[in-house]
């Protein structure tokens, strides 16, 4: 069964950047659509942005030009790099993989204050 790990979460100033890793566990890693998600508390879990197996990334509008996803399929990971941080970037960040009802990670905090 295809498990999902989670690490590089943080405490970060505003402005700063951190990378955040998700560890697939599997055979099938390199044919599905991944993607990480966040929640922050009292909300709900939002869509941050997804690489498909070929590659191609998509991001929510809120981090466009700001994260950037992508995947090495011979380590059978992917990896979300976050700069210019904001303190609306705090949430919890978990990694995501085969859609809503596929497999999901732990999740790593993140928390952007100064």
């Amino acid at each position: 069964q295809e498990q999902l790990v989670e690490s590089g979460g943080d405490l970060v100033q505003p402005g700063g950047s951190l990378r955040l890793s998700c560890a697939f566990s599997g055979i099938m890693f390199r044919i599905y659509f991944m993607a990480w998600y966040r929640q922050a508390p009292g909300k709900q879990r939002e869509f941050v942005g997804g690489i498909s197996s070929l590659d191609n990334a998509n991001y929510t509008d809120s981090v466009k030009g700001r994260f950037t996803i992508s995947r090495d399929n011979t380590k059978n990971c992917v990896y979300l790099q976050m700069n210019s941080l904001k303190p609306d970037d705090t949430a919890v960040y978990y990694c995501n993989s085969g859609g809503p009802n596929g497999f999901w990670g732990q999740g790593t905090q993140v928390t952007v204050s100064s």
